[in-house]
């Protein structure tokens, strides 16, 4: 292996960390953006628990499961 290829490989495990970086803190906003919405009053009095929930629970799996996803499409490549 040549230095220009283990740049390349360096350059493409960079932008594969970057990434699943902006997977997860997207899947952390959602998740705390339907924490928000359950106990605040941002879209209604009281609180909105099941649109909260919802997005609590999409934003947990897209910050945990999206990545795998995202990493086995990779490898097929």
């Amino acid at each position: 292996m040549d230095r220009e290829d283990r740049v390349s490989d360096e350059e493409r495990a960079r932008q594969e960390f970057k990434a699943f970086t902006a997977i997860r803190l997207m899947g952390l906003a959602l998740f705390l953006g339907g924490i928000a919405i359950a106990f605040s009053d941002i879209l209604k009095p009281g609180g909105w628990p099941l649109l909260g929930g919802i997005l609590a629970i999409t934003g947990a799996l897209e910050a945990v499961f999206a990545t795998h996803v995202r990493r086995r499409a990779s490898r097929r490549k």
